[in-house]
């Protein structure tokens, strides 16, 4: 496989490196031996696997600072690199088209463009979730939307409250250059899940976060 061109293999027999930059995006940060554990792999496989995809630029390590008087553990986390090969979705013609509507018809006209897709994401979401009667079902049935358009959504429990969790953005491109995108989504959570939902954005990518994160409480519960 050639790492620096080729998206990552989802393939059901992925290579053990792809399953390390699937960790690495999916669970942030990891020292070689973490990589081990939580792939059931040998601590020498794991370095061996590292070792190749720091060559090939894919990964790059930092210095955690360790507990009390101990040496700094050394983590891997994506490069630039490694977080391309979970690609955009036609990126570059994206922002091109957007760059364009700008031109040709101002805010207004990119506002409206951003007004049309917010509703029809609204329909498509209300309809496919309508079949759910409680609110973890509308929740699930929203990551499973989302995880089928690309961004790597899962859902976890955390108290009384459920996370929405998105470790990857398709349409990341779009957002920086136009950031209504974000505001759209997450008006449109909003709406789907309901009155007796409260949805609030607690981690953002293009906020300088790896991913974005969605809280939902129930209305009227204190998160």
């Amino acid at each position: 496989m050639n790492y620096t061109t080729n998206p990552l293999d989802n393939s059901g027999n992925p290579q053990p490196s792809d399953r390390i930059l699937f960790l690495l995006k999916t669970r942030g940060p990891a020292s070689t031996a973490q990589i081990a554990e939580r792939l059931q792999i040998t601590a020498e496989a794991a370095r061996q696997q590292v070792q190749k995809l720091l060559a090939a630029g894919l990964v790059e390590g930092r210095r955690q600072a360790a507990a009390g008087a101990g040496r700094p553990r050394q983590e891997w986390e994506l490069s630039a690199a490694g977080q391309a090969r979970f690609p955009d979705t036609h990126a570059q013609l994206t922002v091109q088209l957007i760059g364009s509507i700008r031109q040709l018809f101002g805010e207004a006209g990119l506002d409206k463009l951003i007004g049309q897709r917010e509703q029809q994401a609204r329909e498509d979401y209300t309809r496919a979730c309508a079949g759910e009667a409680t609110l973890p079902e509308r929740v699930r049935r929203l990551a499973a939307l989302r995880e089928a358009e690309g961004y790597m959504a899962r859902v976890e429990r955390d108290g009384e409250d459920w996370l929405l969790i998105e470790d990857h953005c398709p349409i990341c491109a779009a957002a920086q250059t136009c950031q209504g995108f974000c505001r759209a989504e997450l008006q449109v959570f909003r709406e789907v899940l309901g009155a007796q939902a409260r949805v609030e954005r607690e981690e953002h990518l293009l906020a300088g976060a790896r991913r974005c994160v969605y809280r939902v409480s129930a209305a009227g519960e204190v998160p």
